[in-house]
């Protein structure tokens, strides 16, 4: 089974040298899953254990850990080239929806522009000729999306309007078309990250309404005696309630006091905000373009339709005109659709919107009673403190590591223990 990819960002992270707290704070992970997925790591890249003389653990790994990974399991190396694979295959996926729109709007032009000479056989060759040359009066613009020199004009463009979207024609069309996804998708992962980032601010001791601004579905009655949704909290880190003798409950958490280096206290938002969903990442003028085109297909579509009804036409003229009218109502479906989803994601995205609005206010009241604390309130933070404790290993803490044979580090130690002995010998004849 392959490693946790969580864990081993974590690790990364935090400079190759941490404990499960350590990790369960940076990745947001269950404190029992930190620890397993850390043993699996060490046993697989070579990772060291070092024990302090209180019995806490720190690992050690080697900066190339990834590369020993790789080599040792085919199931990464196959996620690696399919992440690259998928990339490209997505991209293609994007751009076509754009480049579709533009072949759809040529096709129609085209056919409609044949069936009307067609109509008026009378106007001579050069008629016909300067008729279908207008047809493509529209599109040559857009095919600059293809120059090979696209990259500079567009930073050119990017200069001249520094607020202009980085998306390409291409891009812009699928983003108004389906959006840029969740702007929420780590929701959970940035909770619990952020949860444990106040806990450890906290030297590891804190009370429900510390936590309370970082949960969802806690109802009215929170800040009395229902701290219930504290349960999670506890579960996933390992945290202990204990009782104050005014009655009142303040939770600490061991593992998180541990870190194997001194950390800096971290900058968190005072409550979790969720994002807002966007339209789309598309200037205004490339949802506008999009759009215009869009309707200009549609109208294409139905003026074609109109042309092509009894079918004697397509059957005349054959060639192009007899192939657009055997994928007509494709064409016109992806006309409707092209226009009808972006209406239908923007009401979506509006109600969405709105609920994220409300949680949102709700944990930011949460936040604001928090920081207008009470006499009750700060007695809590206040008892809590008692519980509050920050354990750094260092190497002079350790009494055994795995990354020399137990018998060296004996004699290394009994060494130590000699060489100290001797300084106090020599302090004392000195004195």
């Amino acid at each position: 089974m392959a490693p946790n990819p969580s864990i081993m960002r974590a690790v990364e992270q935090l400079g190759y040298r941490v404990t499960v707290g350590d990790v369960a704070t940076q990745a947001g992970l269950n404190v029992g899953e930190a620890g397993q997925g850390l043993l699996a790591l060490a046993s697989d890249a070579g990772g060291h254990l070092q024990v302090a003389e209180t019995g806490d653990i720190v690992y050690l790994f080697p900066q190339n850990f990834r590369a020993i990974l790789r080599n040792k399991y085919l199931q990464l190396r196959i996620q690696e080239w399919w992440q690259k694979i998928w990339g490209a295959i997505f991209y293609l996926i994007r751009i076509s929806f754009g480049i579709f729109l533009i072949a759809s709007i040529a096709l129609i032009t085209i056919s409609i522009i044949i069936i009307i000479t067609a109509m008026n056989s009378d106007r001579d060759s050069d008629s016909r000729d300067s008729n279908f040359g207008g047809g493509f009066f529209f599109f040559p613009d857009l095919f600059w999306y293809f120059s090979p020199n696209y990259n500079t004009r567009y930073q050119e463009r990017q200069r001249e309007r520094p607020q202009a979207s980085n998306l390409n024609f291409f891009e812009a069309v699928f983003s108004f078309l389906f959006g840029d996804g969740n702007p929420n998708a780590n929701l959970e992962e940035r909770r619990w990250q952020e949860i444990a980032a106040v806990i450890r601010n906290n030297r590891g001791a804190v009370v429900a309404e510390q936590i309370a601004p970082y949960l969802d579905n806690i109802g009215e009655g929170y800040t009395k005696e229902n701290e219930d949704y504290m349960l999670p909290v506890l579960t996933r880190f390992n945290g202990q309630p204990e009782v104050s003798p005014e009655g009142q409950i303040v939770y600490y958490f061991p593992e998180l006091q541990v870190q194997a280096s001194k950390k800096r206290r971290q900058s968190i938002p005072v409550y979790l905000e969720e994002s807002l969903w966007r339209f789309s990442a598309a200037s205004s003028g490339q949802v506008m373009l999009s759009a215009g085109l869009g309707a200009l297909n549609l109208v294409g579509a139905l003026v074609l339709g109109s042309l092509l009804r009894d079918g004697i036409v397509a059957a005349q003229l054959g060639g192009l005109v007899a192939f657009v009218q055997g994928i007509y109502w494709l064409l016109l479906a992806y006309g409707i659709g092209f226009l009808g989803i972006p209406l239908l994601r923007y009401f979506w995205i509006q109600w969405c919107n709105s609920k994220i609005a409300a949680r949102n206010r709700d944990r930011l009241s949460r936040a604001r009673l928090l920081t207008s604390s009470d006499a009750t309130l700060q007695q809590k933070i206040d008892y809590a403190s008692q519980f509050a404790a920050e354990k750094v290993i260092g190497k002079e803490d350790l009494v055994y590591s795995s990354e020399t044979d137990l018998l060296e580090q004996e004699v290394e130690r009994s060494e130590q223990m000699d060489a100290e002995w001797q300084r106090r010998l020599q302090r004392g004849s000195g004195e």
